[in-house]
């Protein structure tokens, strides 16, 4: 999400608009979408850009690196998992209380044409999904340099 720096903390209308408005184009880079099958609350997700990659974090304690599903279809790179717990228990054993949930979701996001999707890897642990996300050669920056008038 973009911060908006406001003067004096009151903003006029009119920089209340642009304010709108720029948060409505400029939304994510990455303009995601969210959607727990249970209504809970879902792996929320941190996006870092250095000039050589994007890198996704997405908190998942508890999970396995097997419940999780990525798929990349054309430059739409979405995260998913259905977790299914099922016990068996015997008759003479029941919950008098039980408070643990597990649930599915899913998270996709929208990659720019300056990613490189052959290269994408992902590496879970300690209840970190962390996704690399390499830049194109030709996106990357390039250091500035002089150039000679002739």
């Amino acid at each position: 999400m973009t911060l908006v720096k406001r003067q004096n903390g009151n903003p006029s209308t009119l920089n209340s608009f642009n304010s709108f408005f720029n948060d409505f184009v400029t939304r994510d880079l990455f303009d995601w979408n969210d959607t727990s099958v249970t209504n809970t609350t879902i792996p929320r997700v941190n996006i870092l850009e250095t000039d050589d990659h994007f890198r996704v974090e997405m908190a998942a304690p508890g999970m396995r690196k097997k419940d999780f599903r990525i798929e990349l279809n054309n430059n739409v790179l979405l995260i998913s998992s259905e977790y299914k717990h099922e016990e068996d228990l015997p008759e003479s054993h029941r919950y008098s209380r039980r408070e643990f949930s597990f649930q599915s979701f899913r998270r996709t996001f929208h990659l720019p044409d300056t990613v490189d999707n052959d290269n994408i890897k992902a590496h879970y642990e300690n209840g970190i999904l962390r996704l690399n996300i390499p830049k194109k050669d030709e996106a990357k920056r390039k250091p500035s340099r002089v150039i000679e008038i002739s």
